[in-house]
């Protein structure tokens, strides 16, 4: 019988550590790249804190937790000149995303408007279009946000000559007054709308892993349409129909009641919206561009009419285009959000430079500013990867 001995791999001659191994001098480079950042990261930090122990100023979080004794304007949550600085720059950061969020949804919707209309055959509107994209990129957003500040300011009357276009609604130099609600009830509706969010979003999903396996639609409109109305007034029931609608009024000189939008708040809206739509809007063209001509050809050949072609085959394929730079347009927005300062919003950045003029607490106070925009650009980032992920064409 033959024997079949088992051949055992050669053994590796020892390494040997010497200068013409490029694996080694790799190593060697990388060693002293980051010796070099340490000791650059090291003379930093120990010449802050000699500094500041010259000044007698002291460093550290501590003064957090101080009385703030400054006002806000304008807050998301209830806050007072006698609440902490923690809380006074958590409020910072609310009105920062409140304006950011808003923006970015209003500037999705106008910019995917804008780029399909600068592809339109209709002259008017491609001209239209094109000078709109053209002009708002091409002024500095700082100008914009000046223009849209000063026409709220100065070209609208006072509160006594407001205009009143709908019942309720009063526009004027103190910004815009509109119906608000109050009640016990308040949170149970926004519940209710919130996952009312969470289950079109369910539903969306189902219908469409059930369309790719049978073929058939799924009218998700009405079903949308039916959940957002239908689990707020569930939860309106649920919590004892405890709520009313507060219409503003004008006593004096000013109004009460109401919701109010400042002209800050109104000025910084418009100008991030306006400014980053025209950008959305040429990444829209692009991906649709993008996306061959064959594909209209071909549906088009179906019967489809045009705007069932563009909604059903040609965006879906243009998103895997569209997404990577409009996530850089949403990161652009929201960094973009620290020019509010300029107009006297109080965001973030304007909240805590007031906090370190008085408590002189200078880099804690830009590290603060440096994590929260950070945190949220980088929560961003991480969806629009997730979503853009997801949508991408898997190879077999």
């Amino acid at each position: 019988m033959a024997q079949h001995i088992a051949q055992r791999p050669a053994p590796r001659p020892p390494r040997r550590v010497s200068w013409n191994d490029p694996a080694t001098r790799a190593l060697v480079y990388q060693a002293l790249a980051l010796a070099l950042v340490g000791a650059a990261v090291w003379f930093l930090v120990h010449n802050t804190l000699h500094n500041l122990s010259l000044r007698n100023i002291a460093t550290g979080f501590g003064f957090l937790n101080r009385e703030a004794g400054f006002a806000i304007g304008e807050t998301v949550i209830a806050y007072s000149p006698a609440d902490t600085y923690g809380r006074a720059i958590f409020a910072g950061i609310l009105n920062t995303l409140r304006v950011g969020l808003l923006a970015l949804v209003a500037a999705t919707i106008l910019g995917v408007f804008i780029g399909i209309g600068r592809l339109s055959k209709n002259w008017l509107v491609n001209k239209i279009t094109s000078v709109y994209v053209e002009v708002m990129r091409n002024v500095p957003l700082l100008l914009q946000l000046f223009f849209w500040y000063a026409l709220i300011t100065e070209n609208m009357p006072g509160p006594r000559q407001a205009h009143n276009p709908l019942p309720g609604v009063f526009i004027s130099n103190r910004g815009l007054k509109v119906p608000g609600l109050e009640g016990a009830s308040l949170d149970w509706v926004l519940g209710g709308l919130a996952l009312a969010i969470v289950a079109i979003i369910a539903v969306s999903h189902w219908a469409t892993k059930r369309q790719e396996a049978t073929g058939q639609p799924f009218r998700l409109g009405r079903v949308a349409i039916g959940l957002l109305i239908g689990f707020p007034v569930i939860g309106w029931l649920a919590s004892g129909a405890s709520l009313t609608l507060d219409m503003p009024a004008l006593k004096g000189f000013n109004f009460v009641g109401g919701l109010t939008l400042t002209p800050e708040f109104v000025a910084l809206f418009l100008g991030l919206t306006v400014y980053t739509s025209a950008f959305i809007a040429e990444v829209v063209r692009s991906g649709i561009q993008a996306v061959n001509n064959g594909q209209w050809e071909a549906a088009g050949s179906l019967g489809l009419p045009r705007r069932l072609v563009l909604r059903l085959v040609i965006l879906p394929q243009a998103l895997r285009v569209i997404i990577p730079p409009m996530t850089s347009q949403y990161l652009n927005l929201l960094k973009n959000s620290s020019l509010a300062v300029a107009i006297g919003y109080p965001d973030i950045v304007s909240v805590v430079n007031t906090t370190l003029n008085q408590t002189g607490q200078a880099i804690e106070g830009i590290l603060i500013i440096m994590a929260a925009y950070l945190t949220v650009s980088l929560s961003i980032s991480i969806f629009m990867n997730w979503y853009n992920k997801r949508i991408a064409l898997v190879e077999r």
